[in-house]
């Protein structure tokens, strides 16, 4: 039995198949193209390396293609009896996530990491705000992201994927001095990874240097390949920040060209909140609605996700719906997010419906009831999934009604309580 590049057993007798599948997890691992071509040629040397099978699922899984995901997961399931612990325990862990059941895989993990820390490829499933803690619905994710983390860093210490993460992590945590030293690690080890900008963005954006993120970005960027999974949302940051400094026409031009619909690369979850966000956005900051732009987002929301179940996913929706004015598919996801919730499938019910409702009122320029929606339920905000970055769409939203609704004190009041470090906040009407 051979063993991959983290020093983890892998059943195959065939060093080419082995090589293909570790650069296959690199390049999946590392935001860049060409994973696909290296796991069928994995594959094609050994039709039984299973988790070559569990990597295409996931793959599959975040274009958002589940019958193929399954399919390929079926496979590597087949395969399973045959194969060491560890194989068997990362297979049963990905047919836990795939199978949505949330909270068990949430458990799984830890088991399998307890055994196998440099299980690279499971662990991945729950780096980021967008992964399995940061869509999990509960108060205090962030602090758990960390707390989930820190016992692995000792495993990770040579790697500038985990690195970048982990600094990312720190930075939703609201530590970003804790986060520098591992950023500065994630830079040195790894200059050209996508992921390590990331996370220089979002340190840029929680410490309020628009102008930084802008200059690194515009940067960097022009040599990351536009089909790596992260280009369309590195774009979308940098896009903020054009925002942030009044220059909306810039940031159109890069929603037209590398995150609207038809330009972004990533995970379809990504390319919806992206957009949708941007557009939303916007707006906030003064920019006149395109009904077009939105109906185009409405009917990429529909056709990718149909059904209520994710959060984050739902949340965009929903706001896509108030903008195009779609009330009959606002009311029916509402209905089926609150039989989820009946079923105890729904842990962000009690906020989601409250921004959906929000998102309508404020479309129908309905301030005082957007903010009677969305104030009593702003404080928990970190249940609807994403990074801060990407849940200050609900800040701005409130903020910008309360100028609209003439409610001075109370926004300055929210001002006030907001965290320190991130600004300036791009709001039509805003004094601060």
């Amino acid at each position: 039995m051979l063993t991959d590049r983290h020093g983890l057993n892998l059943s195959t007798t065939s060093a080419a198949a082995r090589d293909a599948y570790d650069r296959g997890c690199d390049l999946m691992l590392g935001a860049y193209p060409g994973a696909p071509e290296a796991f069928a040629e994995a594959l094609a040397a050994d039709p039984n390396l299973a988790l070559a099978h569990v990597a295409i699922a996931r793959m599959q899984q975040m274009r958002g293609d589940m019958p193929a995901a399954r399919a390929a997961l079926a496979e590597a399931t087949r395969l399973a009896p045959a194969l060491s612990p560890r194989e068997a325990s990362h297979i049963a862990y990905f047919n836990l996530v795939f199978t949505g059941q949330a909270e068990a895989a949430l458990a799984a993990l830890t088991t399998h990491l307890e055994a196998f820390p440099r299980d690279a490829m499971a662990l991945s499933t729950c780096m980021t705000p967008s992964g399995l803690l940061g869509f999990s619905g509960r108060l205090g994710r962030e602090r758990e992201q960390v707390a989930f983390l820190a016992p692995l860093v000792p495993h990770y210490e040579d790697d500038g994927w985990f690195a970048a993460h982990h600094a990312h992590a720190l930075i939703e945590n609201g530590q970003n001095n804790e986060a520098i030293p591992f950023l500065d690690r994630a830079a040195t080890l790894t200059p050209r990874s996508p992921w390590m900008a990331h996370a220089r963005a979002h340190l840029h954006y929680e410490q309020g240097e628009p102008q930084e993120a802008r200059s690194f970005l515009a940067a960097w960027l022009p040599g990351y390949t536009r089909d790596g999974a992260l280009n369309g949302h590195l774009s979308w940051h940098l896009a903020l920040s054009e925002l942030a400094a009044g220059n909306t026409e810039a940031a159109f031009e890069l929603y037209r060209t590398a995150f609207g619909p038809g330009a972004h690369r990533g995970h379809k979850m990504i390319q919806l909140g992206d957009a949708v966000a941007f557009l939303w956005r916007a707006e906030l900051a003064g920019a006149r609605p395109d009904p077009a732009h939105w109906q185009a987002m409405h009917d990429f929301a529909q056709s990718m996700f149909p059904r209520a179940g994710t959060a984050f996913a739902d949340w965009h929706v929903a706001l896509t719906d108030a903008a195009a004015g779609d009330t009959a598919a606002l009311d029916a996801r509402l209905a089926e997010i609150d039989q989820l919730a009946q079923n105890g499938r729904y842990p962000a019910a009690p906020v989601i419906p409250a921004l959906a409702r929000a998102f309508a009122a404020f479309r129908q320029q309905d301030y005082n009831a957007a903010i009677a929606a969305i104030a009593p339920v702003v404080a928990e905000r970190e249940r609807i999934g994403g990074s801060r970055a990407q849940t200050d769409l609900v800040d701005f939203t409130l903020l910008r009604a309360y100028v609209a609704a003439g409610r001075l004190e109370e926004m300055q009041t929210m001002l006030a309580r907001r965290r320190p470090g991130p600004g300036p906040i791009p709001i039509a009407g805003l004094a601060h």
